[in-house]
């Protein structure tokens, strides 16, 4: 099923982990890398594991014994909110075959934990029956870079496309979730551009979600003169130019009565 994929089982020590991230008090990653292979993700920079890290996309770590270890951390740690991927994609491919993610989830509603969902994948629509069981404590967001396929391929080769994800963005909205928009990395020349904009602050409207945003972080990997963006490291207007983009849609946002944040603020 993963031809492109080398899969690797492996036990983990840990289920929850503390994050340091806005908002959230736990981090649970079900797996160690991602088979969407985005070319600007950060997440190889926090992966300890070199054979997943130098090969970002190409293998990914299930930890196999991750709900048992989950079992016995819900019930000494105290209650609060856990990012759900935060270094890989939850409801990556990988999870329709393993549904670590889906379990998990179970374990940590029934436990009274709140749980903030970040993924790139319509799979997470699988899970409505049992997320729904704790409605009250879920919110779900999606990343959307691009709102053309085509363009959004070349940096998020494996993903699913962003028309999916606004589909399942606009479906969960409907169901009653809480729900939000990661517009990020905003990239000069890529998605920066008025129609990306305008579509993501009418469906952060229409679905009533919150919309946040982020610049791209020039990270090690990226300023190689092979790496696909290493051109806009070299650039002076990159600057100046994420920041008259991100006052446009904050305007946009204010205009429409939208909650629009910056996305590690």
């Amino acid at each position: 099923m993963f031809k492109t994929c080398q899969i690797i089982k492996q036990r983990t020590m840990t289920a929850l982990s503390r994050s340091g991230l806005p908002g959230l008090d736990y981090a649970l990653n079900p797996y160690i890398g991602c088979m969407h292979a985005c070319i600007y993700c950060y997440a190889r920079l926090y992966t300890r594991d070199k054979k997943v890290s130098e090969n970002w996309g190409r293998v990914v770590i299930v930890k196999e014994n991750l709900l048992e270890v989950l079992n016995n951390e819900v019930k000494r740690l105290r209650r609060g909110v856990v990012g759900v991927g935060t270094i890989t994609d939850a409801y990556q491919p990988v999870e329709a075959v393993y549904k670590l993610t889906r379990e998990a989830v179970k374990i940590l509603l029934k436990n009274g934990f709140k749980i903030s969902i970040q993924t790139k994948n319509p799979l997470v629509l699988r899970d409505v029956d049992v997320l729904s069981a704790g409605k009250e404590l879920v919110d779900i967001g999606f990343t959307i870079t691009s709102i053309e396929c085509g363009r959004s391929r070349t940096l998020e080769p494996n993903a699913p496309c962003p028309e999916a994800r606004i589909e399942a963005l606009r479906k969960l909205s409907r169901s009653g979730f809480n729900t939000w928009i990661f517009y990020g990395p905003i990239i000069p020349g890529f998605n920066d551009d008025e129609d990306t904009i305008t579509l993501l602050v009418d469906i952060a409207s229409e679905t009533k979600s919150i919309l946040y945003y982020d610049p791209l972080h020039f990270k090690p990997f990226m300023k190689s003169p092979s790496h696909p963006l290493h051109s806009l490291y070299a650039s002076r207007a990159f600057p100046q130019r994420i920041r008259k983009t991100i006052y446009h849609l904050r305007q946009k946002c204010l205009e429409r009565g939208i909650q629009c944040r910056g996305g590690f603020d």
